[in-house]
């Protein structure tokens, strides 16, 4: 009898969920709504063994959570390449052109909120996690269990992978922050803020009062499905009961996408969540492989950002800060404004040039903007307002925190700091040195960092393996748990690949693309200090300032003695290979797809397939020529074996890479 009603209600309340979440037309009242709700937890609490996982009381939350675990995505996270004007868009789409002239597009609207990932296994809601760094994100799935548009049981008992971005309705953004500033707490700067801000409470109860709300923009497995079109797919997930934008359109030409991006500038501001552009995707699926991918993004969508909202303010003043490279930048100190959303106080002014060349002074009125709705950024002065008491720029001399003099290279706009001992070039390197795209230890932010150099405790990145529980517990905000945390971070990083470490070095000109190549090229840290000028400029990536840059980094006796003193703490130095893989092997010309988890780091996995000339793709297709499977490997290692595709294992993948 009991088990019955159970199963009645969460129908009923499931029904009247997605009337109400997904389709915006509700056909109980909340009066209604709220007695069926109260009638299930009151069964639920005498009969507790007959609760589910993915019963309607889960939604109001209730858990408090200890922290939040790490999750691997079985596919990339991706972030998309920009487009900022209609030729970037033109352009977009004459490469597509170069690969299939019968190629159509879908655009989406561009949400501003916080992209993640849901799982689906037997029909219900098992696992949800963060984008990350896009390739390891944070398992929210409690939380992600309080937002009511998104459904906890589906009518597919197939493993179902949908992305999507949660977001914070401007209404309820509005009241919140009505409620905070009655309770004289902080304020959000804006409704992406808040949303991000909810999803990382730990007491899901508070995360349910946020009233969150989630858009799906894919089916990560639509082939393994047999859908091949971006339209199928999310018609596909609309039938399943998931919120679907409505305002999404399918394009026969690119005209069509300019026409429709147009038609969106004016719907913007008008909409009940943010955006902040446009997604512009190719519609068919199973082109994506052929179109294919960079390091960072698909080739197969991109996209446009709205032009950056500019507004007027008073420049009070022009500060400088030192970079990791001792680069010198000079920033506006600006009367507090709002642009798209946020507070802006200071913003760039890049270089000693620009200023200049546009004649920017101290206490004008200026127009500033949002670059890519990002980083604020002076655009110029108003002439027409200027002051008779409008101080005129002049480039300081001298560094602003050691006082040494300053150096323009020959040809460049910059100046930089060249004092080895600058405070400011420290603690800068030591924080990019532990950042998420470099070594990624966690808790080692910018407060901590600079708390530690004035200390005296750090003064360069080898120190942070010399790190001691009784140094950092009598340290400000460094209580147990935090050290303790800290000091796991820091020995995990140890194992990260040699072109993180690579970058996390700092050397001028040296991004985490060249760094990618440097170490699948010389495949040890030894071998790269032991290269010439020649070696280097020899690589398609690498010019003639980059090549430069890398000896003259390895040149100096405290870099090589870093290097050595890092060596001693552990750190990884090689690509887990041990001999340079045969410029031709099984591989070659082949297409390739890894799935479950591998020993070596994936990234270097698919950096040394790929320089055999292998092609590395996300899905298993009859096209597919080898698996490479690690342990857990799931659905894709079925469909391998179904297709009757070469499935090797790591160490089979490593014997045939080395011949």
């Amino acid at each position: 009898m009991n088990e019955q009603r159970i199963l009645e209600l969460t129908q009923l309340l499931d029904k009247y969920n997605h009337e109400y979440y997904v389709l915006d037309s509700p056909t109980v009242s909340d009066a209604v709504y709220d007695s069926l709700m109260k009638e299930l937890s009151e069964i639920e609490s005498q009969y507790p063994h007959l609760k589910t996982d993915y019963s309607p009381t889960q939604r109001v939350g209730g858990k408090v959570l200890q922290d939040f675990k790490k999750f691997t995505h079985i596919s990339p996270m991706l972030s998309l390449s920009n487009a900022f004007n209609e030729e970037d868009l033109i352009q977009f789409d004459n490469k597509i052109k170069k690969i299939s002239n019968s190629i159509t597009y879908y655009s989406e609207f561009k949400i501003d909120g916080l992209a993640v990932t849901l799982h689906y296994e037997n029909g219900e809601f098992v696992r949800g996690a963060t984008r990350g760094d896009g390739l390891v994100g944070e398992d929210i799935t409690d939380n992600l269990k309080t937002i009511k548009s998104i459904p906890l049981r589906i009518d597919d008992r197939r493993r179902i992978e949908v992305r999507g971005e949660v977001f914070m309705p401007k209404s309820v953004f509005d009241e919140l922050n009505l409620a905070r500033e009655t309770e004289k707490l902080p304020l959000f700067a804006n409704p992406r803020n808040a949303a991000a801000g909810s999803l990382r409470q730990l007491d899901t109860k508070t995360v349910a009062k946020r009233k969150l709300s989630l858009f799906v923009y894919v089916l990560s497995n639509a082939l393994e499905l047999g859908i091949t079109s971006q339209k199928a797919s999310l018609d596909y997930l609309k039938t399943l009961g998931f919120l679907v934008n409505n305002q999404s359109a399918y394009h026969k030409n690119i005209q069509s996408v300019l026409t429709y991006i147009q038609n969106s500038k004016t719907q913007k501001d008008n909409l009940e969540y943010e955006i902040d552009g446009i997604v512009v995707k190719v519609d068919e699926i199973d082109s994506y492989d052929s179109i294919g991918y960079t390091s960072k993004s698909p080739k197969w969508a991109i996209a446009y950002k709205f032009p950056a909202s500019e507004v007027t303010t008073l420049l009070k003043d022009i500060i400088f800060t030192v970079g990791r490279t001792g680069m010198i930048t000079p920033n506006a100190v600006l009367k507090p404004v709002k642009i798209a959303g946020t507070t802006v106080s200071k913003a760039t002014l890049h270089n000693s040039d620009y200023i200049l060349n546009k004649d920017i002074r101290i206490s004008d009125e200026v127009i500033v903007r949002k670059a890519g709705e990002i980083i604020p950024e002076v655009v110029g002065p108003i002439m027409s307002l200027r002051k008779n008491s409008s101080k005129m720029f002049e480039m300081i001399s001298e560094c602003p925190k050691c006082n040494h003099e300053l150096v323009q290279p020959k040809g460049e706009v910059d100046h930089y700091c060249i004092n080895p001992v600058c405070p400011a070039k420290i603690v800068a390197s030591i924080i990019h040195f532990a950042s998420r795209s470099a070594m990624n230890i966690d808790g080692l932010g910018d407060k901590i960092v600079k708390q530690l150099y004035d200390e005296s405790i750090i003064n360069n990145v080898s120190d942070i393996y010399c790190l001691k529980k009784e140094e950092l517990l009598p340290l400000e905000r460094m209580a147990n748990k935090k050290v303790e945390k800290l000091l796991v971070a820091i020995e995990n990083s140890k194992k990260q690949p040699l072109n993180k470490l690579l970058f996390g070095l700092g050397i001028r000109h040296v991004g985490a693309k060249v760094a990618s190549v440097l170490a699948s090229q010389f495949n040890t840290m030894d071998n790269i200090m032991n290269s010439s000028y020649d070696d280097f400029i020899n690589i398609p990536v690498v010019g003639d300032k980059i090549a430069r840059s890398i000896v003259e980094y390895f040149n100096q006796d405290e870099n090589v003695q870093l290097i050595e003193n890092l060596k001693s703490s552990g750190l990884n130095m090689e690509i887990q290979v041990v001999n340079q893989p045969q410029s031709s092997t099984v591989f070659t010309d082949k297409t390739v797809v890894l799935t479950g988890t591998l020993k070596m780091n994936r990234n270097e996995a698919i950096e040394l397939l790929e320089l055999t000339g292998a092609k590395v793709t996300s899905s298993v297709s009859k096209k597919t020529d080898f698996l490479i499977a690690g342990e857990s490997a799931g659905s894709k290692l079925a469909k391998a074996q179904n297709l009757g595709i070469n499935i090797v294992n790591e160490t089979e993948f490593l014997n045939l890479m080395n011949g």
